[in-house]
């Protein structure tokens, strides 16, 4: 399968905001929560308070995982600084627009950060038109793409 391809599945079937399991690792010690994603031109982002142990262990180490039903995400995470500081707050417009629950429970605009996942390798378990079973398996690093059928 081509990679562009792929991207475009991917995208497609992530949409615009998920909740997504974000695992995160420091000292063999991992922990998984669930996080409020928007997914906008191509790059997943959500926002957390700066002061959590989630945002101590994926400062330290980048390394992160996050899923969401059939797709799952291996990459890097990105602290692109405060939420409120971000230029154009096109981030900001769109968690109100989708979160706005959280949005109004959560404004702590003083410690919220935005962070971006950077995926290396994306694994996505589906089923084609004849309901057999497949993986869309993504490598961003390698910019390659491959269907694996499962028996």
């Amino acid at each position: 399968m081509e990679f562009q391809t792929a991207l475009e599945q991917f995208y497609k079937k992530l949409g615009k905001k998920k909740i997504m399991a974000l695992a995160t690792s420091l000292n063999d010690h991992v922990t998984v929560r669930n996080v409020s994603v928007i997914i906008h031109e191509g790059r997943l982002l959500f926002k957390t308070d700066k002061n959590f142990r989630k945002t101590k262990q994926l400062i330290e180490n980048p390394n992160v995982a996050i899923c969401y039903w059939g797709v799952q995400i291996e990459g890097k995470a990105v602290n692109h600084g405060l939420v409120a500081e971000e230029p154009g707050q096109v981030f900001h417009q769109l968690y109100q627009k989708y979160w706005e629950k959280s949005y109004n429970a959560y404004p702590h605009k003083d410690t919220e950060i935005l962070i971006e996942i950077l995926p290396r390798f994306v694994e996505i378990w589906d089923q084609d038109e004849q309901e057999k079973g497949f993986q869309l398996l993504i490598d961003f690093d390698q910019q390659q793409a491959e269907i694996q059928y499962y028996d």
